[in-house]
């Protein structure tokens, strides 16, 4: 249940029972509360709809590992505010949980598939709420060059000479409302076709239902026959009219706002990772944040 609380020259409101599983099974009420100030902040709304999304921690299924000692809340608070900032993780404000400990939650659902189903059951409930079934039969790919900055090492950064980019590049296929349904962050320097066949077979791995993905002409050639052969889907190029004036082409518009959506969490208007899967990782938050935010405005309000 969530209270207000008075501060002098200041309305605001704190968590003293947020019912996360730290709060309820962990060490979590041996701190401090802390008070929402920030428009990254998991509203009520949304933590109404998160809640019962969250992954169960390993403690809890005899995995090993010890309780949390902070409100989950509280972290995905924090790991909000760094995406949608783009701070440093030393920079974490200090009424967040330490940085450390946000890091260590940021590796340990990078590292053991958590963000992706976490990810995943959020997109679901998006696509029940839209009409649509929760698994998609048609998708649509497409790339997009970043510049890295000077922490990525040169094993890891390539350059783009179409898009003239010194950094990475992040492969993404998603569904037709936009969502994402699978990304792969590569040097800039690797091909769009030779990146489509690994993400291409991630994506059909997990999605069975998947039929038809539409893709612009950087990924006509040998990949049309593969994707037909080894994957079992169609994969459509649309291609560029002859006409110089600027038109929106079907379909391939839809992973370019993706592709706008995700540059407007300012941690990725760059590439700051030092490894490709903390990269991935970003994206899945940045889209985390895309699908609470709408979901709790679909939220009906209790009376």
């Amino acid at each position: 249940m969530e209270c207000s609380v008075s501060v002098p020259g200041q309305s605001s409101s704190v968590t003293p029972g947020c019912e996360c599983r730290a709060h309820r099974f962990g060490n979590a009420a041996n701190n401090g509360l802390r008070r929402r100030r920030y428009p990254s902040d998991t509203r009520d709304a949304e933590w109404g709809v998160v809640r019962p999304l969250l992954p169960v921690p390993g403690w809890m299924r005899g995995r090993g590992g010890q309780p949390e000692a902070y409100c989950h809340r509280a972290i995905l608070d924090a790991v909000r505010y760094l995406v949608d900032n783009g701070i440093k993780w030393r920079a974490t404000p200090a009424d967040f949980p330490p940085w450390d400990r946000v890091y260590a939650f940021f590796r340990r659902w990078r590292d053991h598939g958590l963000v992706t189903e976490f990810h995943d059951r959020l997109r679901g409930q998006v696509r029940v709420r839209a009409g649509r079934d929760a698994e998609p039969t048609a998708a649509v790919i497409d790339s997009q060059s970043v510049k890295a900055d000077a922490v990525v090492g040169v094993d890891s950064r390539g350059f783009d000479g179409g898009k003239l980019i010194n950094g990475r590049k992040r492969h993404v296929v998603v569904d037709t409302l936009g969502l994402l349904l699978g990304v792969m962050v590569t040097t800039a320097d690797v091909g769009d076709r030779t990146a489509a066949k690994v993400l291409l077979q991630r994506v059909a791995n997990v999605h069975h239902r998947l039929e038809l993905v539409w893709a612009d002409g950087g990924y006509t050639g040998s990949l049309v026959g593969h994707c037909q052969a080894a994957l079992a889907l169609v994969l459509q190029v649309v291609k560029r009219s002859d006409d110089r004036r600027f038109v929106v082409l079907p379909k391939r518009w839809i992973v370019e706002r993706t592709n706008a959506w995700l540059m407007r969490t300012r941690r990725l208007g760059r590439d700051y990772e030092r490894r490709t899967t903390s990269a991935q990782a970003m994206v899945y938050w940045s889209m985390i944040l895309l699908m609470t935010r709408r979901l709790a405005r679909q939220h009906p309000q209790p009376a």
